[in-house]
């Protein structure tokens, strides 16, 4: 029930990118946080009432709280003692402390409590309503006036209101009361009233509802006044939860029969310049529990958000409205499907879109709803959103029933980023993460490091929201074949705050095309799950220019060998009882596709391997287009029409062995095929059309035939894929078989032994040292020995690299040539020194050309053939340079070396 100020801006987003180089994709950055949001989601400290918050109000620097408590506390960690306070709290609006103005409303029997609080228009007066007998020992009946200078009850305002007052909205000589009463004054007025704002004498507006008033709000222009409450009827007319009526008479203007559900109401009524909003709850099933938007002039809807979840407060401020829900589910909206309740959110008042403002608490005590109140307060030039219910904890810290949250000052960084990183070819690697979550900044910047360097080499914006964080990517094509490389992920928000680097993830560059991912890319695929992360909950979307990522529920296992086709790719392990992976992206699926995977199992329990939902972290209520496994073994491949339709295979396929499945349908209508070969068709050509989320690993399965003992299926899964068209009998036979095709195979070998000899310490020995060391004059030389592995069978060495990490200390790069030759002397890592240094073979096998300052891994691809004529035995390799510039790497001792150094072979077909 307040009025909102202020200009917009518009926001802004944009997506992922690619390229080699630096400053890719970048955006403006806002102030603090991202626009037209207004206010960072990082809670500030406040003093805590005891009980519920029911009632909000701003003036001169004070935010007043009413509600049903007894006393205040400081906030956690802060300073201060508990002391009372009556159903009311004054609270300095910058500090979140009480100010000297203490009020006591209170009862002679019941509990007494304030429900609405609301200012004249010149905040000189604070009108409080609720269900209470005396404001400081000042008899008042449920409605009172307060001077705010002096925090003393106006005496001459003498309304007398039979019953508790809910609703307030306040004009220059009109005090408008919404509630529980039937009389006012010994008056029929029944659940609305108006009384003089100066002596709270009864007007003759009369708009008489059936059933409680629980908002009321005047219209900028003063002609009008928005009802809303439980009631069904207004002065004799059907008009069910909100009605519009004459600002002096109480006339209806506009009746709304029929617009809000019957088992739903309003709970509260905010406007700006351009309209009004209502917040609505409902209960049982079909309820509205959202948000409306409706024009001034004309009181049409502008929109309605359906979201599920007991909207208790609306507040539009500077063209976003902000609201106090528990929101569970905006499936209805494309947004988030049944789950998790959010309690705080914000969308643009021009539509149902949220934005990226979503700070958060619990239910709490009371009714369990969480949030209920909200007001905007300011001083010294900051603008605080305050927040006021019966919550218990803010952001995941204790907190009780009052929070806020400023206009400046954004300090939480973003989350973390989780990445991987992958190379189907020569010269080129991908880079993709799980954008990152920032509760007050939904466009965020992104810096990608290679090899542990201090400069990033790219930059990338990319949105994410709360319930949406796509996958974003970078495509390095500076990379060169059968060399090893590492990246790190940060993210940065508008204010600066930066996330920690995320978890190192590695790739090495094939020398060839990997025959099977290349295939799956180039046949289409728009969602390609390979499975091969070493850390939850980020399962990367390998299909090109993909970001339909999916992510671990209960934490499948990771990195599962043998995987189900050759090379070094991993499979994914589910436990039949709750893990699976589900998409982390909303989509429709259209009238042709194709869904492929590979499993392994000995389960007689059957499952889900993979199928098609409209939840995510919960079982969906929607679900086909899937593959399931039955007790004995077969595979059901099912699509629902208004009746479930289905191919099932002849054979089990339990047999611990992978087997290779492919379900498509289309115009010629469904087809299965199991390890290449066709197993089933079905002439239907539809299936069930909802939006939702793809799942790997389980998801419900009530109502379709054969139905498995579990819905979870245990066992593994790789190579999962879709595709908008059919696969033809061609390609699958062709995936089929390029499963088994040779594919290159990666060993990292660190080093056995590692020393340095240094002319100035001729008999020192440095084998312990975490250092190692390289330069002509004055004499330094490193030495490498690595135990090298025999070449795989059917297989030859393909390509061979070095990898070093300069150390951290000042200028350890150089700008002479380093290069690797051959040790033909014997030595030992704990008896080399300068005096007895092993004697030295050429030509040189590879070269650095000059390595830059800074911490960071750097490589040189190497002779093939001379590290090939070593496999199976030892390969000694010294480190040398011509000149007068030292470098300085980490040794195999040094923790901070990332494993260097490391000799990355790679073996394939001959």
């Amino acid at each position: 029930m307040r009025r909102s100020r202020g200009a917009a801006a518009l926001l802004a987003l944009s997506l992922t990118a690619t390229g080699a180089g630096l400053g890719l994709a970048l955006a403006p950055q806002a102030a603090a946080v991202t626009p037209p949001v207004a206010f960072t989601a990082d809670a500030l400290s406040t003093w805590q009432p005891n009980g519920v918050v029911w009632a909000l109000a701003e003036a001169g620097g004070q935010v007043f709280a009413g509600g049903t408590f007894s006393t205040v506390r400081p906030p956690a960690g802060g300073a201060g003692s508990e002391q009372q306070a009556v159903n009311f709290v004054a609270l300095d609006a910058a500090t979140g402390a009480p100010t000297s103005c203490t009020l006591s409303f209170t009862v002679a029997s019941g509990t007494a409590t304030v429900r609405a609080l609301a200012l004249s228009p010149d905040k000189s007066t604070l009108y409080a309503g609720g269900y209470f007998g005396a404001v400081n020992g000042t008899a008042v009946s449920s409605l009172a006036a307060v001077d705010v200078a002096s925090c003393t009850v106006k005496t001459a305002f003498r309304p007398a209101f039979a019953a508790t007052v809910r609703a307030l909205a306040v004009t220059g000589d009109t005090v408008y009361a919404g509630g529980d009463f039937l009389t006012v004054a010994g008056q029929p007025r029944q659940r609305f009233a108006a009384v003089g704002a100066a002596d709270g004498a009864l007007k003759p507006f009369t708009a008489d509802a059936d059933e409680p008033g629980r908002a009321v709000e005047v219209t900028p222009d003063g002609q009008n006044v928005v009802l809303g409450g439980d009631f069904f009827t207004v002065n004799g007319t059907n008009t069910h939860a909100l009605a519009v009526v004459d600002a002096a008479s109480g006339a209806l203007t506009r009746s709304y029969p029929g617009f809000i559900e019957t088992n739903s109401v309003v709970k509260d009524v905010a406007t700006d310049d351009t309209g009004f909003y209502t917040a609505n709850e409902g209960t049982g099933g079909g309820v509205f529990d959202g948000r409306i938007a409706l024009d001034l002039p004309g009181f049409g809807q502008r929109w309605r958000d359906t979201c599920l979840g007991a909207t208790q407060a609306v507040l539009p401020y500077r063209n976003v409205l902000y609201s106090a829900s528990h929101a569970h589910d905006c499936s209805s909206v494309g947004e988030f499907p049944d789950g998790q309740r959010h309690h705080l959110l914000a969308q643009p008042t021009t539509g149902t879109g949220k934005l990226g403002w979503a700070p958060d608490t619990n239910d709490g005590i009371g009714e369990g709803i969480g949030p209920r109140v909200m007001t905007v307060g300011s001083k010294n030039g900051v603008e605080y959103l305050w927040v006021g219910g019966e919550f218990t904890t803010v952001n995941g810290a204790a907190q009780q029933s009052l929070t806020r949250f400023a206009s400046t000052g954004d300090t939480g960084a973003p989350t973390v980023p989780v990445a991987s990183a992958v190379s189907f070819k020569p010269g080129e690697v991908q880079v993709r993460w799980r954008t990152s979550l920032d509760l007050d900044d939904s466009a965020l910047t992104y810096k990608v490091y290679r090899n542990g360097a201090a400069t990033p080499i790219a930059t990338v914006t990319a949105d994410s929201l709360f319930f949406k964080r796509p996958q974003a990517s970078w495509t390095d094509t500076t990379v060169a074949a059968g060399q090893s490389y590492t990246y790190r992920v940060t993210a940065t928000d508008a204010a600066g705050n930066t996330s920690a680097l995320s978890a190192t993830a590695s790739v090495t560059v094939p020398t060839t095309v990997d025959g099977y991912p290349n295939q799956v890319r180039a046949d289409g695929a728009t969602q390609y799950w390979r499975y091969d992360e070493s850390a939850l909950p980020f399962v990367a979307d390998s299909s090109l220019g993909g970001n339909r990522a999916g992510a671990h529920l209960n934490a499948p296992a990771l990195r599962q060998t043998p995987g189900a086709v050759s090379g070094a790719g991993t499979a994914i392990g589910f436990n039949g009882t709750d893990t699976q992976v589900y998409g982390d992206h909303r989509q429709s699926v259209g009238s042709t596709y194709s869904i492929e995977t590979w499993f392994r199992t000995n389960t007689t329990r059957g499952g889900k391997l993979f199928g098609f939902g409209n939840n995510q972290t919960r079982g969906s209520n929607q679900y086909d287009k899937h593959i399931y496994m039955t007790n004995d073994g077969r595979l059901v491949y099912g699509v629902y029409t208004g009746a479930t339709r289905t191919v099932t295979t002849a054979t089990a396929y339990n047999d611990n062995l992978w087997h290779h499945v492919v379900a498509t349908q289309g115009p010629g209508g469904m087809t299965l095929y199991v390890d290449g070969v066709q197993k089933g068709t079905l002439a239907v050509t539809t299936h069930e059309n909802f939006s939702g989320y793809w799942h790997a690993g389980g998801d419900s399965l009530g109502g379709w035939p054969d139905r498995p003992t579990s819905e979870y299926w245990a066992g593994q899964l790789d190579e999962s894929a879709v595709y908008p068209t059919v696969l033809s009998a061609a390609q699958v036979q062709n995936h089929h078989a390029l499963a088994t095709a040779p594919a290159d195979s990666v060993v990292q070998v660190p080093a056995a032994e590692d020393t340095y000899a240094n002319a100035g310490a001729p008999g020192t020995n440095y084998g312990t040292s975490s250092s190692l060391a390289v330069r002509g004059t004055s004499f330094y030389a490193s030495y490498l020995r690595f135990d090298l592995p025999a070449a795989p069978a059917g297989t030859v060495l393909k390509s061979a690299a070095l990898g070093v990490k300069t150390s951290t200390m000042s200028g350890a790069g150089t700008t002479d040539t380093v290069s690797v030759v051959p040790v033909t002397g014997a030595w030992s890592e704990g008896g080399t020194t300068y005096g007895n240094r092993p004697s030295l073979g050429g030509p040189a096998l590879g070269t650095y050309p000059g390595i830059p300052d800074g911490s960071a891994v750097h490589t040189a691809t190497l002779t093939t053939g001379s590290v090939a004529a070593a496999l199976g035995g030892s390969l000694g390799l010294a480190l040398t340079s011509p000149g007068t510039d030292a470098l300085w790497l980490w040794s195999s001792e040094a923790q901070a070396g990332e494993g260097t150094p490391q000799l990355t072979l790679t073996f394939g077909a001959p």
